[in-house]
């Protein structure tokens, strides 16, 4: 992609040439899902007069300095498989028994998370995230409205959840979260009684199982206390597209991409949930 670019930018400084059409029909294919070049455009929206050949931004500068961030990462990854399996002595990494995955006291730790609704569906729900008293713990928080969109094709609404960001290693290459050496979740929360559902995500082996996700239900108490939460990896149930599948098998424990919390219990009114940390724990 970035020798594409390069070559169509300096394809430009030719003037009074039309060497960036040629490339730009000799490489448009190979750009069919950069910003850069694209045929779709939606019913009803006016055609762009601007040609797509003038909309490259390329920067030398930014290249070298992602360049340089990359290869960093590499190299922090190449020392950390080297050390052992990450990063830690292979003796400690046995012996391990406890490790904690995710806590919030600051901003940087929320931008590891994604909250969404079923606003994506044309729903009513709000959900918002922010760090809590003291910048001690995630403040999910909103409110679940469960009516219907009237567009005629939706049946049900009223959900919030949080999701982790898959982690990407160098290059922008997929990273997997290795739990195997630990066989519960651990969480410490304090909600507002109503019900959650924990979900872990795997990378699928073949493409039609890109639905399937991994869940169990999580049930706060309320009040003032915080609760220490343990789920073993055995509860989680398999289920695709919202439905519990007949044929269960465990959970991918070295192939996890994410963990969320929805909630959809299909109460209207406000909900909030904290979250001091996640972790991951051995018994």
């Amino acid at each position: 992609m970035a020798l594409a670019v390069m070559l169509l930018k300096g394809a430009s400084f030719h003037s009074g040439c039309c060497r960036h059409k040629v490339l730009l029909s000799l490489l448009g294919p190979l750009l069919g899902n950069s910003k850069l070049y694209s045929s779709y455009r939606r019913p009803g929206a006016e055609p762009e007069k601007t040609p797509s050949w003038q909309n490259v931004d390329f920067s030398f500068k930014k290249g070298i300095d992602h360049l340089k961030t990359q290869l960093s990462l590499l190299k922090k990854e190449t020392q950390d498989y080297l050390k052992g399996p990450g990063g830690r002595p292979v003796s400690q990494h046995l012996l391990e028994q406890t490790r904690v995955l995710w806590q919030f006291r600051s901003q940087e730790d929320l931008n590891k998370w994604v909250v969404s609704s079923d606003v994506e569906i044309g729903g009513k729900s709000k959900v918002y995230i922010k760090l809590g008293r003291n910048n001690q713990a995630a403040l999910l928080y909103g409110t679940l409205n469960t009516e219907v969109p009237r567009d005629g094709e939706t049946k049900y609404s009223g959900y919030c959840s949080m999701r982790s960001r898959p982690a990407v290693g160098s290059f922008n290459r997929k990273k997997y979260y290795d739990w195997s050496n630990f066989n519960s979740l651990y969480l410490r929360v304090r909600g507002d009684g109503r019900p959650w559902m924990v979900n872990i995500y795997t990378d699928p082996y073949f493409s039609h199982q890109k639905d399937d996700l991994y869940s169990y239900f999580m049930f706060t108490r309320g009040g003032p206390y915080w609760e220490e939460i343990q789920i073993p990896f055995s509860k989680f149930f398999l289920s695709s597209r919202g439905r519990v599948q007949d044929n269960q098998h465990p959970v991918w424990l070295d192939k996890v991409r994410t963990l969320g919390f929805t909630i959809g219990d299909k109460v209207d009114g406000p909900f909030q949930l904290e979250i001091d940390f996640i972790g991951l724990l051995t018994t």
